[in-house]
């Protein structure tokens, strides 16, 4: 009986452990509409490199002149750090247009594709793309 009772509680224990850590990390794909891509611009708010991925949060004045606050996930922080980003590099209140994908519940979350910074350097999901710290355009 002892035995039973302890690989119930193993096992119970074993499924919450499981099932905790597999919601920890999800799939682009499932998360953002892939088919409909977006491009915003507006002011840098905040960015965080904390994992599993780093977020952008930037404020946007819509066609009918409100400002809509979006949450931009990108790479993760050690990707974009070891490709040339740094927290130096955009401050708050920098203008970007950012190139990417919406979230598929329609709001104001959306996943990084591209940055481009005022001067024309362009940022992927895992920091400057091709042609060193940050290629311009």
């Amino acid at each position: 009986m002892k035995t039973t009772t302890r690989n119930v509680w193993m096992a119970g224990l074993a499924t919450l452990l499981f099932a905790s850590t597999s919601q920890a990390h999800h799939s682009f794909a499932a998360a953002y509409n892939l088919q409909g891509p977006i491009e915003i611009k507006g002011s840098i708010v905040d960015v965080r490199l904390t994992n599993p991925h780093s977020h952008f949060f930037i404020d946007v004045v819509n066609d009918k002149g409100e400002t809509e606050h979006w949450k931009i996930e990108a790479g993760t922080p050690s990707g974009m750090i070891r490709n040339g980003y740094s927290p130096k590099i955009i401050k708050k209140g920098d203008i970007v247009t950012i190139k990417g994908f919406r979230a598929r519940d329609a709001s104001t979350n959306g996943m990084l594709r591209e940055m481009i910074t005022a001067d024309g350097t362009v940022y992927g999901m895992f920091g400057p793309q091709e042609g060193g710290a940050g290629a311009t355009r």
